[in-house]
């Protein structure tokens, strides 16, 4: 089962449609939210070690993630995938936004998260496609 959890500055309401969607095509994704998972406000330090043991991935809008040294360092250390959504502001996107940004990327997501991590891509509102990051 490849897991693909939603960060928690992604509703997690998405998380629980993207599976219940996803689960028909019985191909081996789980998608949960990280909230759900581990509890809201879980400093990332914790889940990233978690999340990696269970060799998953995370799509997110925290492009800190990648900036921290440390939690860069857990991402390589625990061979964490993730998929940055870069958001049009600070504020980040608003719910049907992102909903629509997972929904038209969610292809590519599964194609590419099948590639040996750790691994790190990036995409924006106005992309065409994941960059590597």
């Amino acid at each position: 089962m490849i897991k693909i959890y939603i960060d928690e500055n992604i509703s997690p309401h998405i998380a629980t449609g993207l599976n219940t969607l996803q689960s028909p095509l019985n191909d081996g994704f789980e998608v949960l939210s990280l909230e759900s998972a581990f509890g809201r406000g879980v400093p990332d330090e914790e889940w990233l070690p978690k999340i990696g043991q269970q060799n998953a991935m995370i799509i997110t809008q925290d492009l800190n993630i990648h900036r921290n040294r440390r939690q860069r360092e857990l991402l390589e250390k625990y061979g964490v995938g993730v998929f940055f959504l870069t958001p049009p502001s600070k504020s980040g996107y608003e719910y049907w936004e992102m909903v629509e940004q997972i929904v038209k990327r969610w292809r590519d997501i599964k194609k590419l998260s099948k590639q040996k991590r750790p691994f790190a891509f990036r995409c924006t509102s106005r992309s065409t496609a994941f960059e590597t990051w």
